[in-house]
Formats: structure tokens, sequence, C-alpha cells
């Protein structure tokens, strides 16, 4: 009779949390620098092409979870490529925005750094477990998308203003898990993983402050 003990990764010292947290936002910056490129490219694209390119985005994000913790490289590449497909994607929105109001994408984007920064900052200095509360925040944000799902059939007035204002509260507790996963992490190869997290908070965020910003509440 054999037994097997698992062992446990022991926590990383502070250099190796530096070095998560400066991988992790590098690579969070690099996908933004690849959304930008996608939406500069995908700026003259119909509105008819955004959900192939979000459905192909959406594929590439499953395989990183795949590979991320087999090559980083093959990781960092998908994320690159990840964060073209989305730029794409919402070319045409922001495009629009960019030839008739173009004031609305830079208060945007402004209200959405703050916001990030604010909720970041505080999930990343708390000492409260927010495992448990994430749990919370992720079934409330598919309560969130059935909601949008019945406001396409269904005139609530309002409708568009509430889901705005509901996902940006769910968005921040969600956000504040994720800075704090960054603290908590025990491997630099979670980098990844950790990245496409905080970038997928940021762009929510950032889409729901257009639709306030943007009136179309």
């Amino acid at each position: 009779m054999t037994s097997t003990t698992l062992v446990a990764r022991p926590p990383m010292t502070r250099d190796e949390v530096g070095t998560l947290v400066g991988r992790t936002m590098g690579l969070v910056a690099v996908t933004a620098a690849a959304f930008a490129v996608g939406a500069y490219l995908g700026r003259n694209f119909s509105d008819g092409s955004s959900w192939l390119l979000l459905v192909a985005a959406f594929a590439v994000l499953f395989g990183i979870d795949t590979v991320a913790q087999r090559s980083a490289n093959l990781a960092v590449a998908m994320l690159f490529g990840f964060g073209v497909l989305v730029g794409l994607s919402l070319a045409p929105t922001l495009s629009y925005y960019g030839n008739t109001d173009p004031a609305t994408l830079w208060q945007t984007g402004a209200a959405t750094a703050l916001f990030v920064a604010g909720s970041g900052a505080a999930g990343y200095a708390t000492r409260r477990d927010l495992s448990a509360v994430a749990r919370y925040f992720f079934w409330a944000l598919v309560a969130l998308i059935v909601f949008g799902v019945v406001l396409i059939f269904v005139q609530i007035p309002g409708g568009a203003l509430i889901y705005s204002l509901l996902g940006l509260v769910i968005f921040a507790g969600l956000t504040a898990f994720d800075f704090q996963r960054l603290r908590q992490s025990k491997d630099v190869r979670d980098a990844p993983l950790l990245a496409v997290s905080i970038f997928l908070d940021i762009l929510n965020v950032f889409t729901l402050m257009l639709s306030l910003f943007g009136g179309d509440s």
C-alpha cells in the first residue's frame, strides 16, 4: 500500500509577487494595445461581422486557459490575438462614437480608469477573502446576462440604465477579486490568465460606462 502526499506550493516571496504583478499588468497593457490595433483596423467593418469576431475571440480565450501552464509564449501570443479580435468586434461601435461624439470616448476611458483603479486597489489591499463574495457576483453576472437578453425582446423603461448600473456594481466586485488573486497567487505562470481576467473586467466596465456616457439609456 502506497500513499501520495500532495505538497502545496509555498507562498511567493515579495520579489516574486512583484514579478507577477509587473508581468500581469504588462500583459494587460499588451492586450489593451492589441485591442486598440484591432479597433483601428476594423473601423470600417459592418456591424454584422461583430458577433462572428466576438465568438472567435472567446474561442481564443478558452484556448488561453488550456495552454497557459504549458507554454507561456503561446499564451501571450493568443492573448494578443484575443485583444485584436475583441477590438475588431467593437470597432464599428467605437468608430461611430469617434466620428459623432469623440468626447464620449475620452470621458468613458477616464471613468473606466478611475473605476478599475479604485476597485482594483481595494481588492489588492483588503485582507478579507473575497472568493466567497466573488461566487455571488458570478451568479449575479449570469442573471444580468439573462436580463440583457430579456431587454432585447421586452421594452422596459430605464432598462438599459438599470443594466449598466447593476453591471458596474457586479464588476466592481469581480475586479476587486481579480486584483486580490493577483496578490494571492502562488505561481508566476498564472500571469496570462490573471491578465485576461483583468482585461475582461476593464473591457466590460468600459462598455458599461460607454452605455451611460453615450446616452443609450
